[in-house]
């Protein structure tokens, strides 16, 4: 299988226009593979077998990634930002009423990288999503909660 990995990639490249989105899906073809080896027939092309995998997994990141983005264009809640000074007294109950401001999928994100301090990839293995995938839910997640809470820090 090891090389067959160059026309993978190549493939993948073809089908995300994006090179470490295309890493990523090669990384979950071989995984699919090694973990459906006893369905692929002796004597049958493995390379048609490999592409049929990896473009069906390419479609399913493809229906989430739609899915995630009506789901978080629906949540978005309308959120009145509060001044500066009402975050500066560093009131937990405030971050946290924020914190619940945010839609879920960006709230998990956050509350598993920041609050238990997972990494990325554990997180997103938690979540079952590609960890390009989690690293933007928390960088939005950040954002918004930067914007919400009007980005309000002292410097010093």
């Amino acid at each position: 299988m090891s090389g067959l990995l160059p026309d993978l990639r190549a493939f993948a490249r073809f089908l995300t226009r994006d090179v470490t989105a295309a890493d990523d899906l090669v990384q979950d073809t071989v995984v699919r593979a090694l973990a459906a080896h006893a369905s692929f027939q002796p004597g049958t092309n493995l390379k048609a077998w490999l592409f049929t995998i990896e473009r069906n997994a390419f479609y399913e990141q493809m229906r989430r990634k739609r899915r995630e983005v009506r789901l978080l264009s629906e949540q978005m809640p309308v959120v009145e930002p509060q001044s500066p000074e009402a975050y500066r007294r560093g009131d937990l109950s405030d971050l946290q009423r924020v914190l619940w401001t945010l839609p879920p999928l960006l709230r998990e994100a956050l509350v598993l990288v920041g609050a238990q301090e997972l990494s990325h990839e554990e997180a997103a293995r938690i979540c079952g999503v590609p960890v390009g995938t989690m690293k933007a839910r928390v960088s939005r997640a950040r954002s918004q909660l930067a914007r919400t809470m009007g980005d309000g820090r002292t410097e010093g």
